[in-house]
């Protein structure tokens, strides 16, 4: 029997990191076809609404393009309308061009969602869809907050929205409506034909045809992948679909098989292209940045952890008294290594960045060399939030 290829975990973290622009140094153009580029490149950029130092999308497109500013990200979405908002493992910016593939996910949504939700909304929401609709073709777009006037309203948590929001929000993960745009972090809701382009709209393609689309992509993405975790990355296929994908690929050469080591050294089956294997590792800089828990790379938590040997986990919904870092705890990567994590929040009523807390990995030594490169990191950092210095809490140091 032949043996198969192997990847070390050192060449595997470079492929990884490569493919999620985290390899090269983070300079460089972020704004138009460049900052588009990047967001396909990396596939989707999660959003989210907890802004301790910059929201998570803001964070996630700074770590690789130092030049980025979020105005540049506002046109893309507003005005030239070449990225997105949808669900994947949940809201996102994507690539516009995934917009038709997505079409056998909407479809597959309206069936599903309306039965879940019916058991954790308030009754009736279903009935809403035709007015919503109605409202917005009339009158333009809406947020939550526009519509659902003399409706009973909960606390406020996605499991209480009143029918309206409910109503909203489901026209949206099945494409009737999507994202215009958001003001402050509440989303504004159009009709699709309104914020897709015409092109896209028509453009239809074969359900196998999207299902390779996706998985190609997914697997483009990652490197390597399992067949479960190329049916992750987007949460657009099942993990049926993936494997049916995968076993397709193998059989007609364009996939191959390799046992990849983790940070412990374990061997694991992946999947890779074969010119994958056969192309050179990419050289990886060994600049040190500061992720959003957010981050791409990141969202797969098992694969970071089998990986790099990092095990993390947001401990927002923690009680303080039993949180192991904190309520908002930033991975620091350096080179192929994630060398530890830090608790940073900008206060921008005294225009620090303030420095809470530091903890590095087991077995990484924290020198002078590598607190000066956190600390110039820092200073990047504190000007893209809006600080004018950083504070260094008494007690910092965790090590």
């Amino acid at each position: 029997m032949t043996s198969l290829p192997h990847l070390s975990n050192a060449d595997a973290r470079a492929i990884f990191l490569d493919r999620h622009a985290l390899a090269e140094a983070p300079t460089g153009p972020a704004s138009g076809a460049a900052l588009a580029a990047l967001i396909d490149r990396i596939g989707f950029v999660q959003v989210d609404s907890i802004n301790t130092v910059a929201r998570a999308h803001q964070m996630i497109l700074f770590a690789r393009r130092q030049t980025y500013r979020p105005a540049a990200l506002e046109r893309l979405l507003h005005r030239d309308r070449v990225v997105w908002e949808h669900w994947t493992h949940d809201a996102s910016i994507l690539p516009v061009g995934l917009f038709p593939h997505w079409r056998h996910r909407f479809a597959r949504d309206r069936e599903r969602l309306v039965q879940r939700w019916t058991g954790w909304q308030r009754a009736g929401f279903h009935e809403k869809f035709d007015e919503v609709l109605q409202r917005i073709s009339d009158h333009g777009p809406v947020t939550s907050a526009d519509v659902g006037e003399g409706e009973a309203r909960g606390s406020g948590g996605w499991w209480d929205w009143h029918p309206s929001k409910a109503a909203l929000e489901y026209l949206w993960r099945v494409g009737e409506l999507s994202v215009t745009r958001r003001e402050g972090f509440r989303k504004v809701y159009d009709l699709t034909e309104r914020v897709i382009p015409q092109a896209l709209r028509q453009t239809d393609h074969a359900a196998e045809d999207s299902l390779a689309a996706l998985c190609d992509g997914a697997l483009d993405r990652l490197g390597f992948a399992t067949s479960g975790e190329i049916a992750a990355y987007w949460a657009a296929v099942s993990p049926e679909e993936a494997k049916l994908w995968v076993e397709t690929g193998l059989r007609r050469g364009t996939l191959a098989e390799v046992m990849v080591a983790g940070a412990d050294g374990s061997l694991r089956k992946h999947i890779a292209r074969p010119e994958t294997l056969a192309a050179p590792v990419p050289e990886v800089t060994p600049r040190l940045r500061i992720l959003s828990p957010f981050d791409p790379a990141l969202r797969d938590r098992k694969r970071a952890e089998r990986l790099f040997g990092f095990s993390y986990r947001i401990e927002v919904f923690v009680p303080e008294p039993q949180r192991t870092y904190g309520y908002y705890v930033f991975p620091i990567l350096e080179g192929t290594r994630l060398v530890g994590r830090i608790d940073v929040k900008a206060f921008r009523d005294a225009d620090v960045l303030r420095v809470r807390a530091v903890w590095p990995e087991a077995g990484v030594a924290f020198g002078r060399g590598r607190q000066q490169k956190l600390a110039t990191e820092l200073e990047r950092l504190a000007q893209f939030a809006g600080c004018a210095a950083v504070d260094w809490a008494d007690g910092w140091w965790r090590g």
